[in-house]
């Protein structure tokens, strides 16, 4: 069966969607998505990630379309049949003129398909991943930083930097040589005894997951801090690991080559598991 894919409000066959070539999220990339997880045919915390959407484009002028975001996302599931599954949504401003300039009276472009999900094999959670220090560098200052916008290049830039090295990911700095952010997600380290992790001031996108770790660490006691990071920090952390809808928690091997910690991963295996008891409980 085709792939069925929701636009504008319709269901229709992925071969037949289509969108204006004078569309600004393909002109300019004024345009925001959201990519989630769903497991059981339920959405994790989707409301979360419609929330972090509404205050992105609320950010941006970029109107939402007066649909129901929620349903669309469970009719995109419902129609393709999933389970489990990576569901995307993008939308954009819509149609202008080919200048910069937001068209006066816009009307959204909504997208969403669903496509299921293979996470990666538990052999690779045991190994963790692979990283490399980008020389792409994060502007902390940008209007667009912390925003999950289309404007996605510097991460495809980075991830593709990661792929050329052999590694599975690239971490990012910003601006000020601090700690950012991986090319697909959120970076914590178990720094002297304390989970730590770059504040969002340090150009970082608020992640769902990260936002959920954050939680469990406080039930578990665990201190958290949100601050500014060194990549020193990094390289001489206990342990470390990345967070994303798709992955949930991924220990992060080695850096540059040169390993974390002493491979010892007791505070992100403990976390792991409550992440993934919080996911089947929102889940079920």
């Amino acid at each position: 069966m085709e792939q069925l894919v929701y636009l504008n409000g319709e269901l229709l066959p992925r071969s037949r969607a289509r969108i204006s070539p004078f569309d600004h999220g393909f002109l300019y990339g004024y345009a925001l998505f959201e990519t989630m997880r769903a497991r059981g045919r339920r959405i994790f915390r989707l409301h979360s990630h419609l929330e972090r959407l509404s205050s992105s484009a609320n950010m941006l002028g970029l109107p939402l379309p007066p649909l129901d975001l929620e349903k669309a996302c469970y009719e995109v599931l419902s129609a393709n049949e999933l389970d489990d599954a990576r569901i995307r949504l993008t939308v954009s401003i819509g149609e202008g003129e080919s200048v910069p300039d937001p068209p006066a009276d816009p009307v959204p472009t909504l997208f969403i398909m669903g496509a299921p999900y293979n996470p990666p094999p538990a052999e690779k959670y045991r190994e963790g991943y692979k990283a490399v220090v980008s020389k792409i560098r994060q502007n902390s200052k940008s209007p667009v930083a912390r925003l999950k916008s289309a404007n996605y290049l510097n991460n495809v830039l980075a991830r593709r930097e990661a792929k050329a090295a052999g590694a599975d990911e690239a971490v990012l700095l910003n601006e000020r040589g601090l700690l950012c952010e991986g090319s697909t997600g959120n970076v914590f380290l178990l720094y002297r005894g304390v989970l730590v992790t770059p504040n969002v001031e340090s150009g970082c996108l608020p992640g769902i997951t990260r936002q959920a770790v954050i939680e469990l660490a406080a039930e578990m006691r665990t201190g958290v801090e949100q601050r500014e990071v060194r990549l020193e920090e990094l390289l001489q952390a206990d342990e470390a690991f990345l967070t994303n809808s798709l992955l949930g928690l991924m220990p992060l091997r080695d850096i540059d080559g040169k390993p974390v910690g002493r491979g010892g991963r007791i505070a992100t295996e403990r976390l792991s598991a409550a992440y993934s008891d919080l996911v089947l409980r929102e889940t079920s």
